[in-house]
């Protein structure tokens, strides 16, 4: 029978829940607050046009970008009374300060930084939705459809290739840098700064996935706007996708603090798929895409993987023993298999709390 200690659950249950209305509820609000600004560029500017939706995205990312380490120095200014969780022990620097020190890049590192944004690209991103899309064709549909729903992605039905590359990377970039701000920036860095570090993981991780999980909520409006029906579990998968990268990309920032490289990736891989979302929206085939850009990528991919292999090798090995304690007691709380099941537990309930949150941000 598993005895479950009562003191120790307080104190992570408290870690998690403090985290989350200090600093995450804080974030979210301030967030909301400057993104509702938004709302008036429909004023002077048509819906649906390219414009439109390449300054939406931009002014998004400034607006995370100095939300974020604004509602970090106001949380600990607000706060200031409440002695740090005993648990932070990362040098003693302001949690803003923190925060900007991960956009940082030097002479020395900054070489690393492309490799390792390049190496997750193509050995992660890539053959994930090569593969996906190649074995689940009709998941191309439900993209394109689930996309061009928004008034902000346009530039999905350009004609004009020219105009819409110079939109994609405009836009994915942008949209790169707001989503790897949040999730790994925010949640990972600052949540394992105060309790486990694969806690945040897990937290960051289940904030990404149900992100893209949404689409399961208009799933309704995409098959309507189709004229057809998907399989329910398309969501289910994309969920899935996402979590995995999610823990991948995690493990990363709490390892070398760079968030650089996560942004880099993530923002090749989502010019790259809406090149196949809008080679579908034109009528074109799949096998286009995948013979002209997928097969030469996939190509540099297997080079790299060969001449990094041993570098891969390590850091897949490093992450695996990061990730393994988060199935194991911790020492200092957990005395008990009850005690970790607790703490898996509310990890998954503050994880879906900041994904319900986090719908104010996606306006």
């Amino acid at each position: 029978m598993v005895k479950w200690d009562s003191s120790n659950r307080k104190i992570i249950a408290y870690q998690r829940l403090r985290f989350f209305i200090q600093e995450v509820a804080l974030a979210f609000i301030i967030i909301f607050i400057f993104l509702l600004t938004l709302l008036l560029e429909s004023i002077f500017i048509e819906e649906n046009t390219v414009i439109y939706g390449i300054i939406f995205y931009v002014l998004r990312a400034i607006i995370i970008l100095f939300g974020i380490p604004l509602s970090l120095y106001l949380s600990n200014l607000i706060f200031e009374s409440q002695k740090r969780n005993k648990l932070i022990v990362e040098e003693d620097i302001s949690p803003a300060k923190g925060h900007l020190r991960l956009y940082s890049m030097t002479k020395k590192n900054y070489k690393y930084q492309i490799l390792y944004g390049l190496l997750i690209f193509f050995l992660v991103f890539l053959p994930l939705d090569f593969f996906t899309y190649l074995l689940i064709p009709e998941m191309i549909e439900y993209h394109a459809w689930a996309f061009t729903l928004k008034s902000t992605d346009g530039y999905l039905i350009l004609n004009n290739y020219f105009l819409f590359l110079i939109s994609a990377i405009i836009i994915q970039v942008s949209v790169s840098f707001a989503e790897e701000t949040i999730s790994r920036g925010f949640l990972t860095k600052r949540g394992s700064e105060h309790f486990l570090k694969t806690s945040a993981v897990m937290i960051s991780a289940l904030y990404f996935g149900l992100g893209h999980f949404a689409y399961f909520i208009d799933q309704q409006r995409i098959e309507a706007a189709a004229g057809r029906t998907f399989p329910f579990w398309f969501p289910f998968l994309w969920f899935t996708q996402a979590f995995i990268l999610g823990l991948i990309l995690s493990l990363l920032i709490l390892r070398r603090k760079w968030l650089f490289p996560v942004i880099l990736a993530h923002a090749l891989n989502n010019i790259i798929s809406t090149h196949t979302i809008w080679n579908f929206i034109q009528g074109g085939n799949f096998k286009v895409v995948a013979f002209h850009i997928y097969l030469p990528l996939l190509i540099i991919g297997l080079a790299l993987l060969v001449w990094q292999f041993p570098k891969i090798k390590e850091g897949v090995s490093i992450g695996l023993k990061m990730i393994k304690p988060y199935f194991e007691n911790d020492e200092k709380l957990e005395k008990t298999k009850g005690d970790k099941l607790f703490r898996i537990f509310i990890d998954v309930i503050v994880g879906i709390l900041i994904s319900l949150l986090g719908t104010l941000i996606l306006i």
